[in-house]
């Protein structure tokens, strides 16, 4: 069989751990004996970006504004017990955050829908679709340690004028924090889950807590308000669709008696941890997509979960492990796909949609990793639990 031919590689960000493992076994299994496969390929293990001083991070995320497609693997973000266990210089920031700054985009994480794997939730019957604004907030905090003495937050404008105002008058040892936020980047923010809800025909719902921080998210919930009014309502009115702005203490009640259906945006705490609640009440966190959309139309495909540090260690002493890679297989899917869309290569496309068929399938007649062997629930068919590398061989004999 001939291989697919790619006119443009994708930006292909390597990661950490079992994830990392799983990478190459997925493009050995079953990306490679289909697809002339094209990369660009940056190295952001956390050992290479330590030797780089993380410019290999920031190098990937240039790339991707060139080249419009990105395919990145779960990394680790180290604390202090990872600076130890790797001998890292300093305790880099999250190369997610670091990307997500540079592309100025917005993460739209959905989970995997299969036959046979119910809800926790049992009234969720539709996808619950989480936006999550990808600048600032604490991704790009300065923080550090206080003694005795003022903590002030100053401004000085372009004039010189300087605003000063006392964050804590500390007695004794403590910590500080300072995040910041663009009208820009909110903006772009708004206009992605406005535009995606249009697309998909689904209510937007926006969630923060300008109760207590009356300012920093006030300033999210009227620019969202201003955008609505003067560029969105006709059109959410014409589509037969709401948008809703609540506090998130709010919408996390709403959601759970919810039959879901909904694009939920959150800023980028909330949906990071938001995301994460919303895939596992589905059935795994590895079985939900994440893409990175930036106003300009760059995309980056992730998978939203992290590195399986656990699995790796058994992996590496030579034990048997079971890892979910759909998230991972789902993040190369999707890139295949856009970049089919954007060369004008069908049969690209079609093999990513063939591919996503195929993992379905091969989980709907029994076959499956671990996680999901609890969840599944089938009349007529007994789950069956196979090994990481076993999963994927079984999805290649059904492509």
């Amino acid at each position: 069989m001939e291989k697919i031919k790619m006119k443009t590689p994708l930006v292909e960000m390597d990661g950490d751990e079992m994830t990392r493992v799983l990478w190459q076994w997925i493009k050995e299994i079953l990306i490679e004996p289909y697809v002339d496969l094209k990369t660009e390929y940056y190295d952001l293990g956390l050992v290479n970006r330590d030797k780089t001083d993380d410019a290999v991070t920031v190098a990937a995320a240039e790339a991707t504004r060139r080249y419009g497609v990105a395919v990145k693997c779960a990394t680790i973000t180290p604390n202090a017990q990872r600076v130890e266990e790797y001998n890292l210089k300093k305790m880099w920031k999250s190369p997610n955050g670091t990307v997500r700054q540079i592309l100025d985009g917005t993460v739209f994480r959905a989970p995997i829908i299969v036959d046979g794997i119910a809800p926790y939730i049992p009234t969720w019957k539709k996808p619950i679709v989480i936006a999550r604004h990808a600048y600032g907030d604490i991704y790009k905090a300065v923080d550090g340690a206080a003694g005795q003495g003022k903590a002030e937050l100053v401004f000085t404008d372009r004039d010189g004028n300087v605003r000063t105002e006392l964050i804590h008058d500390f007695g004794g040892n403590g910590v500080v924090c300072a995040m910041h936020n663009t009208d820009k980047s909110i903006e772009s923010f708004a206009r992605s889950c406005f535009n995606y809800a249009l697309d998909m025909k689904l209510p937007l719902w926006f969630s923060t807590k300008d109760t207590i921080s009356k300012i920093y998210d006030g300033e999210f919930k009227k620019i969202f308000a201003e955008i609505y009014e003067k560029e969105y309502k006709e059109k959410f009115e014409a589509a037969g669709i709401e948008y809703m702005y609540t506090l998130i203490d709010d919408v996390v009640a709403r959601i759970i008696r919810s039959e879901g259906g909904v694009v939920w945006a959150c800023k980028n705490y909330d949906g990071d941890v938001m995301s994460d609640m919303v895939a596992t009440a589905y059935g795994s966190l590895a079985m939900m997509t994440s893409v990175l959309v930036s106003p300009d139309g760059v995309y980056e495909y992730e998978a939203a979960h992290g590195t399986v540090t656990r699995h790796y260690y058994k992996y590496i002493k030579g034990e048997a492990t079971s890892t979910n890679p759909v998230a991972t297989i789902f993040a190369w899917s999707g890139a295949l796909r856009k970049r089919g869309e954007m060369d004008g290569i069908k049969e690209l496309s079609e093999f990513a949609d063939n591919l996503e068929n195929a993992v379905r399938k091969t989980i709907e007649s029994g076959s499956m990793t671990g996680d999901l062997v609890g969840l599944f629930k089938k009349e007529g068919i007994k789950p069956v639990k196979l090994g990481s590398k076993e999963f994927l061989q079984a999805i290649a004999e059904r492509l």
